[in-house]
């Protein structure tokens, strides 16, 4: 099973696939770390594949460059080995239960640039999981946007994508929180009572989610107690055996 992290800066991708994988060593899975951030100089995790092999961001701002300039001249780099890495990511499925890929830290850049694109497109099977922080949920309209930026991912990389609450630790009211991301029906009428341009584009948006993709559940998720690794699991099964939906 190939799972994908993907996310904005600061929403605690590295940090959970370092403990998801370890869950997951504990309960008996051959686990492989795969790392595409030229930009990180640490990691909580051994990677079997590691991009700052090839290139990294800061040996490229060595040379000149400032650290965007940097980022970007790096998947450059990158994007003329994308074959080579898909597989690399193909032998080390062949291995292990799960390859747990750890995208950069700068979503943009990976989902942006022919190389993140191209890498997907080797694996349409994969199951991305899209995670978003607490800090982003501040009105009604951000709930909208939070779920159907999971399903902008899906179209981008070609993968079934399902949207995860990341830092679930750091919420003192998740019930409320799950009142917007799980009753996409309830979320669509506390819309329609925004009286802004931007809660009546929001309200437009989430009404056409029924329609535009299969429900799927959002996960909770929390690195630091190891809250929804179980949910996570189930999902990435019921991904792969089709033996049930995403709901």
């Amino acid at each position: 099973m190939i799972l994908a992290f993907i996310g904005t800066a600061g929403s605690g991708k590295t940090t959970l696939t370092g403990e998801f994988g370890k869950y997951l060593s504990e309960n008996g899975y051959r686990v492989a770390y795969v790392n595409l951030d030229t930009g990180v100089r640490k990691l909580p995790y051994t990677p079997d594949l590691d991009v700052r092999e090839k290139v990294t961001a800061w040996s490229l701002m060595d040379e000149g460059l400032g650290p965007n300039g940097a980022i970007v001249k790096s998947y450059d780099i990158l994007a003329e080995y994308t074959g080579e890495y898909a597989e690399k990511i193909r032998e080390l499925d062949k291995e292990s239960d799960y390859v747990l890929i750890d995208t950069p830290g700068q979503m943009e850049t990976f989902l942006f640039h022919e190389f993140g694109v191209e890498l997907m497109e080797a694996f349409p099977d994969a199951l991305g999981v899209y995670l978003f922080s607490p800090e982003v949920l501040r009105k009604p309209s951000d709930f909208c946007f939070a779920v159907f930026f999971g399903l902008m991912i899906d179209l981008r990389l070609g993968i079934t994508t399902v949207p995860a609450l990341n830092k679930v630790d750091t919420v003192e009211d998740i019930e409320g929180i799950r009142k917007y991301l799980d009753d996409i029906e309830y979320l669509t009428a506390r819309l329609k009572l925004e009286p802004s341009t931007q809660g009546l584009l929001a309200y437009k948006l989430c009404s056409s989610l029924p329609e535009l993709a299969p429900p799927t559940r959002v996960l909770y998720l929390s690195a630091k107690t190891g809250e929804g690794f179980e949910d996570l699991e189930t999902v990435a099964y019921e991904h792969y055996c089709t033996c049930g939906d995403l709901t």
